[in-house]
C-alpha cells in the first residue's frame, strides 16, 4: 500500500507525475498560502508531507498521529522543532547544494545595486529629475577591489566568495565557526573574528543559519563597529538582524546602504520604516526564486520524501535528526 501524503505548495507537474508513482496524495488547490488551521486539518491522517516553510512543532505533529517524514523545499529548516520531532521519530528533510550559485548571484545583485544606488537612480530617472549633469550626490560606491567580509563561509558563501575573488578582484575576510583552510588558499581568503570581519570589511554579507546563537546576531553593537561606508547584506534569515538597529544604522549614516531579502516578520508590514529609506534595497525573500531553481528544490524534496517513507535514508537528512 502506498504512503499517503499532503502537499502543501504548488509544485511542477513532473514533480507531482513523480510522486503519484510512489505515493497517494492530495494538495493544497486553493488561492495564496494554505492556513495554519487548514494544513492541521489536512495532515491528520497523512504519513508524509511536502512542505515549504509551515511550521512542524509539537501542535502539528499531534495533529498528524501518523506522520513519519516530513520534506522541506528550502535548505533552511529554522521551522522544524527538531526536539519534538525528534522524540516521534519524525524524518526531515531539506534541499542543500541545488540552490547555491541561484542565492550567490542574488546577494551580488544586492551588493552591486545596493553601492551603485540603482534602484534609487532608476526611481530618479523615471520622475523625470534628470534634468541636468548628475553630481555628486548620486555618486556610488566601487565594488571592484574592495574587502568583502563574509559571516558564514558555507557553500553559498564559498559561491559569493569565488565570483567576488576571481570577477571583482575583492579581498575576502570571513568569519566562521570555524576555519577553512581549502577554501582561504583557493580565494585567498583572510580568517578574522566577527569584530575584525565588521571593522574592516567594505561590504558584509551575513550567511548564517538561525539558531538561539545567531538570534539577532547583528544588533546596534554592530552596526557602529561597521565603516561608515559600509554596504551591509543579509541573505540568511531576517531574525539574524535586530531590524530595529539596522533602520537606525541606516538613519544615522552609520552605515553606508543595506540590501535584505530577509525580514524578522515576513510578509513585512507595509509600514515597516526600512520601506521608506533611500539608502536600502528591500526584497521579498526571492534568494532561490528562479524558475530552474525552484524546479529542481521540488524534484530534490519530493526525492527525499520517498526515499524516507520506502525506508531508505534520503539524500538531504537533516543532521539533527540523523
Amino acid at each position: 500500500m502506498k504512503p499517503h501524503i499532503y502537499i502543501s505548495e504548488p509544485i511542477p507537474k513532473n514533480v507531482e507525475a513523480y510522486l503519484a508513482q510512489h505515493c497517494t496524495y492530495e494538495k493544497w488547490r486553493g488561492p495564496g498560502k494554505i492556513s495554519r488551521e487548514e494544513l492541521l486539518q489536512r495532515v491528520s491522517d497523512k504519513d508524509g508531507l511536502l512542505n515549504f516553510g509551515a511550521k512542524i512543532d509539537d501542535e502539528l505533529l499531534r495533529a498528524a498521529p501518523r506522520l513519519r517524514a516530513v520534506s522541506n523545499i528550502s535548505v533552511g529548516y529554522d521551522n522544524f522543532d527538531l526536539v519534538a520531532m525528534k522524540e516521534r521519530g519524525i524524518i526531515g528533510t531539506n534541499t542543500p547544494y541545488v540552490l547555491d550559485e541561484t542565492v550567490a548571484d542574488l546577494i551580488f545583485g544586492l551588493m552591486l545595486t545596493a553601492a551603485r544606488r540603482i534602484c534609487e537612480l532608476d526611481a530618479y530617472v523615471k520622475a523625470g529629475h534628470w534634468q541636468k549633469e548628475i553630481s555628486k550626490e548620486h555618486f556610488g560606491l566601487d565594488v571592484h577591489g574592495a574587502t568583502l567580509g563574509i559571516i558564514g563561509m558555507g557553500r553559498i558563501g564559498e559561491a559569493v566568495a569565488k565570483r567576488a575573488r576571481f570577477g571583482f578582484n575583492m579581498n575576502i575576510l570571513y568569519h566562521n565557526r570555524s576555519r577553512k583552510p581549502e577554501t582561504e588558499r583557493i580565494f585567498d581568503a583572510r580568517y578574522g573574528s566577527l569584530d575584525e570581519v565588521l571593522t574592516q570589511s567594505d561590504f558584509i554579507v551575513l550567511m548564517t543559519p538561525l539558531t538561539e546563537s545567531t538570534y539577532h546576531l547583528i544588533g546596534a553593537r554592530e552596526f557602529q563597529l561597521m565603516k561608515s561606508s559600509a554596504v551591509f547584506i543579509n541573505a540568511s534569515r531576517g531574525q539574524t538582524v535586530d531590524e530595529t538597529a539596522l533602520i537606525a544604522a541606516l538613519q544615522n549614516g552609520e552605515i553606508y546602504a543595506a540590501g535584505i531579502d530577509t525580514f524578522e516578520q515576513e510578509p513585512t508590514p507595509a509600514d515597516n520604516p526600512l520601506l521608506r529609506l533611500r539608502n536600502i534595497v528591500t526584497l521579498p525573500h526571492i534568494g532561490s526564486a528562479t524558475l530552474k531553481t525552484r524546479r529542481k528544490m521540488a524534484m530534490t524534496a519530493a526525492e527525499n520524501l520517498v526515499a524516507a517513507l520506502s525506508g531508505e535514508t534520503p539524500p538531504y537528512l537533516v543532521n539533527e535528526l540523523r
